[in-house]
């Protein structure tokens, strides 16, 4: 249960950072609610998983998953360049992720 708890603070990890793009500097009230919603729910998730995970395993995942995540989101919405070096360091990142995975 506790990678999945991981998952899912990853997952809110890009939520919030792309949120922050529509939140227009936070002056739009529903997507800095969400934003801010995401950035809560995303370290309520992340300390649960570290009951069992190493803190640092963690929290390398947790970075690794939202900035991948968050980089190929701003590829798909708003039109970032996909350059071939680009998408290699996002590849790189997927790879740490699972090799730290894979060593815990």
């Amino acid at each position: 249960m506790d990678w999945i708890y991981l998952g899912i603070a990853g997952v809110l990890e890009i939520v919030w950072a792309v949120g922050l793009k529509y939140t227009s500097g936070f002056t739009k009230a529903l997507p800095t609610a969400v934003t801010l919603a995401a950035m809560a729910l995303s370290i309520v998730f992340l300390g649960l998983a570290i009951k069992a995970i190493p803190l640092g395993t963690a929290y390398a995942i947790w970075t690794g998953i939202g900035a991948a995540g968050t980089a190929i989101l701003g590829i798909v919405l708003f039109a970032e360049p996909a350059t071939i070096a680009r998408l290699g360091c996002i590849g790189l990142i997927v790879a740490g992720i699972i090799g730290l995975k894979i060593a815990s």
